[in-house]
């Protein structure tokens, strides 16, 4: 077996793919108040908006992982009673809901079958004054894409809040022309870092909406911002800083610019096409329809021809232990029922595809 740092982690997201961040992450570490940092958390902060496409001012990496940019996103603009207009069509989805109602908020799901798009239209007519809709971009529990933008178009008056964990970085992400007010991403996706991070923005008009004192002290951007904004000549401490796990993203985010926004969708679809491809050929069959899939991740039925003696899991750990491979299995309902494959940020490569596909057709003979 081969050593853990030579791991292809096929999904979602990959084994040290993460080599500009992994670079940072054994530099000497800032402290948390070095004017050092502070300059690195400006820049972060920067190259995240040129990756979100937004010119908003609070776009910020959040202490904590993807989920925690989703509480955030929510604790910050919705209150006890608010009707909330969630699209549910996976697992991440179904969690937007069970945020929403811990918050006290009056939730009206629109539901898709998991591994079908959501409805733009049915979204934005399932209340006549939502105070916030909400949907995943990119749906990581099933591999589909939502249209955001749709969305975001015929919106009204309601904050749009858009989660882009598994899209920011692997295709394109537009939250100013589409309309977002506050999407959430993670660091482990697509844009090269480890996990620990949730990137966030949030618009002007959603600041002015910001619940005054809101359920999480922790989360609270209003408090997030008078340290990462300050007042033009000083910043007000909130919490310790996750200094390392920053440098991280910096590097990450730095590599995804250098190499170019535009070059980095391509890359990625083009390593999806080659995979979708060749699980086809494979005989696999996969589960999102064509035109809603994600090239980042891609998501297959487990076929019944399975080696004797073995269930999916079995397929998956005989992947990660002999072939030094690691895929996703499924979550939700689809647990049992479908593998995700990530292909992401930098093992979004030709020549991972190629080890995945290979060890696939030798370990079930095709």
């Amino acid at each position: 077996m081969a050593p853990l740092a030579d791991r292809i982690l096929m999904g979602p997201g990959p084994s040290n793919p993460y080599p500009e961040a992994t670079a940072a992450l054994v530099h000497p570490v800032l402290g948390h108040l070095d004017p050092s940092f502070l300059d690195i958390l400006d820049e972060t902060m920067e190259r995240l908006r040129r990756v979100f496409k937004t010119s908003n001012a609070l776009t910020l990496p959040i202490s904590g992982t993807g989920s925690a940019g989703m509480e955030t996103a929510f604790v910050n603009v919705v209150k006890p009673g608010d009707p909330v207009v969630i699209g549910v069509n996976g697992f991440f989805g179904e969690r937007m809901c069970e945020i929403a109602d811990r918050l006290g908020a009056d939730v009206i799901r629109v539901e898709a079958p998991w591994g079908e798009p959501l409805d733009p239209e049915r979204l934005v007519r399932a209340h006549p004054s939502p105070a916030v809709i909400a949907l995943v971009h990119a749906e990581t529990s099933t591999g589909v894409r939502n249209d955001v933008a749709a969305v975001g178009a015929t919106k009204g008056d309601a904050i749009l809040i858009a989660d882009t964990v598994t899209s920011l970085g692997g295709i394109p992400v537009a939250i100013d022309d589409w309309g977002v007010d506050i999407s959430y991403s993670a660091t482990q996706k697509c844009l090269g870092a480890p996990p620990g991070l949730a990137p966030l923005t949030a618009s002007p008009r959603a600041r002015e909406r910001f619940v005054p004192r809101p359920s999480s002290w922790y989360l609270d951007l209003t408090l997030l911002s008078k340290y990462v904004e300050g007042d033009g000549v000083r910043r007000v401490y909130h919490h310790t800083a996750p200094a390392a796990m920053i440098s991280a993203i910096h590097a990450g985010l730095g590599a995804v610019l250098d190499e170019g926004l535009d070059a980095v969708w391509e890359r990625h679809r083009e390593c999806g096409q080659l995979l979708q491809a060749g699980l086809e050929k494979l005989g696999f069959e996969l589960f999102v329809a064509a035109e809603h899939r994600l090239p980042e991740l891609t998501t297959v039925v487990v076929p019944e021809d399975l080696p004797a003696g073995m269930d999916e899991g079995a397929v998956r750990a005989r992947l990660l232990d002999h072939y030094d491979i690691e895929i996703g299995g499924g979550v939700g309902q689809l647990a049992g029922r479908i593998w995700r494959i990530g292909c992401m940020g930098h093992a979004a490569r030709p020549a991972n595809v190629h080890a995945l596909l290979g060890a696939l057709g030798e370990m079930l003979g095709r």
